[in-house]
């Protein structure tokens, strides 16, 4: 596995991870109908957009044979007002290359970026149903509170977690 920052020639492949790795990972959560019509298209025109966006950091994780098969990405969210705070705002892996370290890999590069930027704060947003939430928590990340979401017409439940210690969640990952 080769993890490297994106390029805009990888647009593609993150569009076609996002959408895979959505349906798989959010089957039985979103509904069907939502899923069925995401679009590799749609994903990755948003992919164009985060990788060319200032302040954004995205990264991804080819195979052997040089095929994107993850991404992770992160970037401080607009209502994010908390100062030397940012975001992680996503890591989506293609079904068959979860559970194999890659995702923990990704955590710490990102982590390794953070740290780099001289941020105290670092939140991410998970769905409640998701069980990649308790990777995050392994990994020190604390709950800070639960919000409502509406995807495909489903209200859902997000919660909302922090890392205040960089440091700490780096040591966790050598």
């Amino acid at each position: 596995m080769n993890i490297r920052e994106a390029t805009i020639q990888d647009a593609q492949g993150i569009g076609k991870v996002h959408v895979d790795s959505w349906r798989t990972t959010y089957k039985d959560i979103i509904p069907d109908h939502f899923l069925n019509n995401l679009s590799y298209e749609q994903r990755t025109e948003l992919a164009k957009r985060n990788i060319t966006k200032k302040d954004n950091h995205m990264l991804v994780v080819e195979n052997e044979f040089g095929e994107i098969v993850g991404f992770a990405d992160a970037s401080t969210r607009e209502s994010n007002v908390v100062p030397y705070s940012s975001d992680l705002t996503s890591i989506y892996l293609l079904e068959e290359y979860q559970g194999k370290g890659i995702g923990k890999q990704l955590l710490k590069e990102l982590f390794i970026y953070f740290n780099k930027k001289g941020y105290q704060s670092i939140f991410v947003e998970v769905l409640a149903e998701n069980k990649t939430r308790n990777f995050y928590e392994y990994y020190g990340a604390e709950y800070v509170k639960t919000v409502q979401i509406t995807i495909g017409g489903k209200v859902l439940e997000e919660f909302v977690y922090v890392w205040n210690d960089m440091d700490k969640v780096l040591e966790k990952l050598e």
